[in-house]
């Protein structure tokens, strides 16, 4: 149990410190290939932020394990909206973009549905897959197409998501390259050590795969949007944490899930239609919050804050 305990923690030290890097070499890459900082800041800052999700869900899957893939991505998603924004919002009410409230919360709201219709057959197959990952390609182009023609508030909120990295000296290419190297080498390394070590302790205390794909797992590959996002809030961003949020949740859904089932498609018996209803109706709260002023006050932060410890606490009554 000790030794399984330590690969979890190294594990994920590993995955958030590959990440971090992965994503910085990237950014530096796409900077000096030109590549505007919206378009940045919406596709490459964002799937690096959700790379431990991908390597984890993607090892969890090869290795027999699709109960605590599908449970990393449930559990991801609803830590995102429920904790990461509840916490964001008791920092700092968060003021929400129109074009996120009209595009974004229902786009990320309807990958939730889908994902929740695809399970009532208990498995995820390759033609489910492939759905998903069209899906994904569809609000790629949406989200880039929709940057080169908004001027306005887009632009802002991707200038401040990218404001930190922008203010460092330029990274030279060798470096650059040498970061997205050694970030994947981590990412790979990490996760296999994460998910062995997640593995053996379920097996031990005789807890199912989801459950700690739902909890334990979530919470560690979900660290760098909490992170992220806190500090946001601190800094009087927070209306970045919101779009970050809502990003890795449909990367998470629609890319890795979706690229994760075609490589290996998945059998899945731990999620119950209890989990992925906490995942749709923490989306529909957002949504609802979102319409009070384009504001996510103090005490809607804590509505959801709350509910997030409430279905922790039914987990483990269940576990």
């Amino acid at each position: 149990m000790l030794l399984n305990t330590v690969f979890i923690v190294v594990g994920i030290a590993l995955v958030l410190w590959g990440a971090d890097r992965l994503t910085e070499g990237a950014v530096a890459i796409a900077e000096r290939m030109n590549i505007s900082q919206i378009v940045i800041g919406l596709t490459v800052v964002a799937m690096g932020t959700s790379m431990p999700e991908f390597c984890v869900s993607l090892v969890s899957a090869l290795k027999g394990t699709p109960d605590m893939a599908v449970g990393n991505i449930v559990g991801s998603n609803i830590f995102n909206v429920l904790l990461i924004v509840g916490l964001s919002a008791v920092v700092s009410p968060m003021k929400i973009l129109k074009t996120t409230v009209k595009k974004d919360i229902p786009f990320a709201l309807v990958a939730a549905v889908i994902l929740m219709m695809m399970c009532f057959d208990g498995k995820i197959g390759r033609f489910d897959a492939s759905v998903l990952f069209a899906l994904f390609l569809i609000f790629m182009y949406m989200t880039v197409h929709g940057a080169k023609v908004e001027k306005g508030e887009m632009r802002k909120e991707s200038q401040l998501v990218a404001a930190d990295l922008s203010q460092k000296p330029r990274m030279s290419s060798a470096l650059s390259a040498i970061w997205v190297i050694v970030g994947l080498t981590c990412l790979i390394f990490g996760s296999n050590l994460f998910v062995e070590g997640a593995t053996q302790v379920a097996a031990t205390l005789g807890v199912s795969q989801a459950v700690i794909g739902l909890t334990i797992v979530a919470g560690g590959t979900s660290l760098p949007e909490l992170a992220t996002s806190v500090v946001a809030a601190r800094k009087g961003n927070s209306g970045i944490a919101i779009g970050n949020v809502l990003g890795s949740n449909v990367f998470n859904i629609l890319a890795i899930l979706g690229a994760t089932g075609l490589i290996s498609p998945m059998v899945i018996q731990g999620i119950t239609m209890t989990d992925l209803s906490i995942m749709v109706i923490s989306m529909i709260m957002i949504w609802l919050f979102s319409f009070t002023k384009y504001t996510i006050e103090r005490w809607e932060g804590i509505i959801l804050s709350l509910v997030f410890v409430a279905y922790m606490g039914f987990l483990i009554v269940n576990a």
